[in-house]
């Protein structure tokens, strides 16, 4: 399945929760982090639990964030949504390779336990919320089979260092964010896994919404977090292939079909070589995940 829109919905908001499934995401991560204050977090625990149980199978696939390693409420966290079965588990402020297999072993006690079948849960790790992981996103090639994807964000980065904005005055990430985003993407294809771009936080800007994921797509993601239903759609639409794109890429693979043995071809007046065709085949992939 593509994933191609992410929904963050507070985990002890019942209205939210029942609306989730019905906006169109392809994923929804259920939130027991930042939108949950902490005296509310036994209770929503507890409602994640029930909705992934009564939810299991069917509809978007089902994440949840967890608190932090290193926060003292993970194991908590852990030991209660286990029991429902999440598709995934999204890892916050993580430092590479050695949190995600940290985070499988903890998995795989809590499966063993609920009789869940091993490994079956995987981990999205937010990978550029503090500095420290800034120097880890080569390693995750090496974080095991549980690793699905990794995703990026600036907020948690810039609060880390003190700075007041990670924006320039034009609305452009500062160097620092923008290098975050481009590490995130390289860690995640040398690891062989999606590449999910960050939230767009501005709800009521849909036109720079849908510029921001056309820009994203272009770089090599593959899809991108939402924190509010009305982004779905506009995100859907940037991470699914036009019918003139689809169109050209099966031109491209039946060109290379027809001329097997040829490096490079020419159609329509390009020269086009093995990129191309590569390129050519994820866009069809891509919809045929869909």
């Amino acid at each position: 399945m593509a994933l191609r829109s992410f929904l963050f919905v507070p985990g002890d908001s019942e209205r939210k929760l029942a609306k989730g499934d019905t906006v169109g995401a392809d994923a929804l991560i259920l939130d027991l982090e930042d939108s949950v204050d902490i005296s509310r977090l036994p209770v929503a625990r507890g409602m994640v639990r029930e909705y992934l149980l009564a939810h299991r199978g069917a509809g978007p696939q089902l994440w949840v964030r967890i608190n932090p390693l290193d926060s003292g409420l993970a194991l908590a966290d852990l030991a209660e949504i286990v029991r429902g079965a999440p598709a995934g588990i999204m890892l916050p402020k993580g430092c590479g390779a050695r949190d995600v297999i940290l985070l499988g072993q903890y998995l795989s006690a809590l499966e063993a336990r609920d009789d869940i079948p091993a490994g079956s849960i995987g981990i999205l790790p937010v990978a550029t919320e503090t500095p420290q992981a800034m120097f880890a996103l080569g390693e995750f090639r090496d974080a095991g089979p549980r690793l699905r994807a990794l995703t990026w964000g600036g907020e948690d980065l810039a609060a880390a260092m003190g700075a007041s904005t990670n924006r320039q005055e034009n609305g452009e990430y500062e160097f620092t964010y923008s290098m975050a985003r481009s590490l995130c993407l390289l860690g995640a294809h040398a690891a062989g896994v999606a590449a999910i771009d960050t939230l767009w936080a501005n709800f009521r800007d849909a036109d720079g919404l849908r510029r921001d994921a056309a820009h994203a797509r272009r770089a090599g993601f593959t899809g991108k977090i939402a924190i509010h239903p009305s982004q779905v759609e506009h995100i859907n639409a940037a991470f699914t292939p036009s019918d003139e794109e689809l169109a050209r890429a099966r031109r491209i693979v039946k060109a290379f079909a027809d001329s097997q043995g040829v490096g490079t071809l020419q159609l329509d007046g390009e020269m086009l070589d093995r990129p191309h065709l590569k390129q050519a085949q994820r866009i069809l992939a891509m919809m045929a995940a869909e």
